[in-house]
């Protein structure tokens, strides 16, 4: 297939925009050269998102890009964390698999921590042989986030193995130290862990910069760090990544990497210097094979109308052309559906928590942020046990073991503002068990047990509906159609909304809850952690 495409080419090797034309021959591109008449178009390399857990978006990675596509993303740098937590290393195999399905370009990991800690129970275990077998396949090019800070600055042996394995097969590693400054941070950074995308403010962000690391700006679902972190575009415009971390398919409907470029060209920043962050970056860090629109490349670019609207017109995926006009040209995958799931049905009983104190430890859920506070606040008691408190927006929070059968535990969580209902999900950061919050126990119970029945996904209910999407890829993913499943998941969401909800992102929200790595306060199927000290802690104050 031979073609030629004009228009203001936008160099980001060479730093320049010039008018020219391309040749592409059988998915490369055979010449590039400056003209006079050329089309109203400008030509850019693709977007690439340089951290994300497809898995966030409920998505297989086939289906993923063909939603992604439209926005002008070429390629991912996909940590596969989520489902090796539910299925180990043939979770991220059928990963791998399924983006092969599709010309999309996804660039895998090794996961560093599965499980995230030890406080918390997952269907599989990644160890260090299973580690290496990982990071000799081709199709990994990292070891990814290395979640476990506190192995890494006290010696812990097996993290410190798994580094060594990615220095040893000349693979980068990826971070994840949020809130870890000073010393401690200069001496995870000496560790060989190149990257960090949990930054929470500048003077964080600057410092570790300075240290020798990359940082990624990040706009989720839930996490959203853009406005605190763009400018570091003034100073250190080759040391930053875009990346989205986690999104759901309602908000991957809408826009992607392309909306965090719009967004930094609109605070004035020059284009050439957004685009070579949020793409040269992450080529050039992960030694990506994605083309930079030079000879011999792959011809992997997309066409937008200027570079102010930023607007996608077409994107194309090694010469060939995969969305026009917002519409994707990638055809549906149908991939299989492996799962991990033995949780039983619950019952009101199962829930209830007798009142020891008069006063309870609270998360305090924040929006736009992955970090909790610890708040303790009265309880309210009837018949001697501890119950939701919607005066207060004090919601009881259950997390359930979905690997076997066991009690679940219960604490309670500030800021979701539901008036009546509860929703549950098994998109549960990082073991993925069954995470429900709720006004009253009988609505949590209905919520759990209609995933109990699917064997994953998410549920809204209250007195009138019962709304639920099954995840049937390892509890955590659809095998649907991206575009029906954006719109299931938009139809559930609304459902949240309309019982109170004050979160931009409940859902969002509501799965990171049980993210332990992340400070201050938690909840596990084993118990309420502290983050800070690293340990349980007591519901009761």
């Amino acid at each position: 297939m031979n073609y030629r495409i004009s228009g203001h080419i936008v160099d980001i090797v060479n730093q320049k925009i010039f008018k020219g034309v391309i040749k592409i021959k059988d998915g490369k591109i055979i010449s590039v050269h400056e003209a006079e008449e050329v089309d109203n178009q400008f030509i850019t390399p693709g977007l690439i998102d340089a951290h994300i857990h497809i898995e966030s978006s409920m998505l297989t990675p086939a289906q993923f890009a063909r939603m992604a596509v439209v926005h002008g993303t070429v390629a991912t740098v996909s940590d596969p964390h989520e489902i090796a937590n539910v299925l180990g290393v043939d979770g991220i195999k059928f990963m791998i698999e399924s983006g092969k399905k599709t010309p999309f370009k996804f660039f895998f990991g090794a996961p560093s921590c599965v499980p995230a800690t030890g406080f918390e129970s997952s269907g599989a275990i990644l160890n260090v042989k299973e580690t290496e077998e990982l990071l000799k396949m081709d199709e990994v090019k990292y070891l990814s986030e290395m979640m476990n800070f506190p192995g890494v600055l006290f010696g812990d042996e097996e993290v410190h193995a798994k580094l060594a394995l990615a220095k040893k097969y000349q693979k980068p590693i990826d971070g994840h130290a949020p809130g870890v400054v000073g010393e401690d941070a200069k001496k995870y950074i000496e560790a060989g862990i190149t990257t960090d995308h949990e930054c929470f403010g500048m003077e964080e962000a600057v410092e570790k910069i300075k240290y020798g690391m990359k940082v990624l700006i990040r706009e989720g679902s839930a996490a959203k760090n853009f406005d605190e972190l763009i400018d570091l575009l003034k100073d250190y415009p080759d040391e930053i990544m875009f990346c989205s971390d986690d999104k759901h398919p309602d908000d991957l409907e809408k826009g992607h990497i392309n909306q965090l470029v719009k967004r930094a060209i609109a605070k004035g920043y020059n284009p050439l210097r957004v685009l070579r962050s949020c793409i040269l970056n992450p080529v050039k860090h992960y030694n990506l094979e994605v083309g930079m629109l030079q000879e011999g490349d792959d011809a992997d670019f997309i066409i937008v109308n200027n570079l102010s609207d930023f607007t996608i017109k077409e994107t194309y995926i090694r010469g060939f052309k995969v969305s026009s006009n917002n519409q994707s040209l990638l055809g549906a995958v149908i991939d299989s559906s492996p799962n991990n799931f033995i949780a039983e049905k619950i019952f009101e009983k199962d829930i209830q928590l007798k009142a020891e104190t008069k006063t309870i430890r609270v998360i305090e859920a924040l929006e736009g942020q992955l970090i909790t506070n610890a708040l303790e606040l009265p309880a309210k008691i009837i018949d001697g046990f501890v119950c939701s408190d919607t005066e207060q927006d004090v919601l009881k929070l259950v997390v359930m073991n979905r690997y076997k059968v066991s009690k679940p535990s219960v604490a309670f969580i500030k800021n979701f503002g539901f008036k009546n209902g509860a929703i549950a999900s098994t998109v549960a950061h990082d073991s993925h068990n069954i995470i429900a919050v709720g006004v009253n126990d009988e609505d949590i119970v209905d919520a759990i047990n209609l995933l109990v029945e699917s064997k994953g996904g998410i549920s809204c209910v209250n007195k009138d509906t019962k709304l639920h999407l099954p995840l049937p890829v390892g509890g955590i993913m659809s095998n649907e159609d991206a575009y029906k499943v954006a719109n299931d998941y938009e139809l559930i969401d609304q459902g949240v909304k309309a019982l109170g909800a004050k979160l931009k992102a409940p859902f969002m929200t509501l799965s990171f809850m049980a993210l332990l790595v992340i400070p201050e306060l938690k909840l596990s199927d084993k118990g309420l952690f502290d983050g800070k000290q690293f340990a349980f802690t007591s519901v009761f104050v």
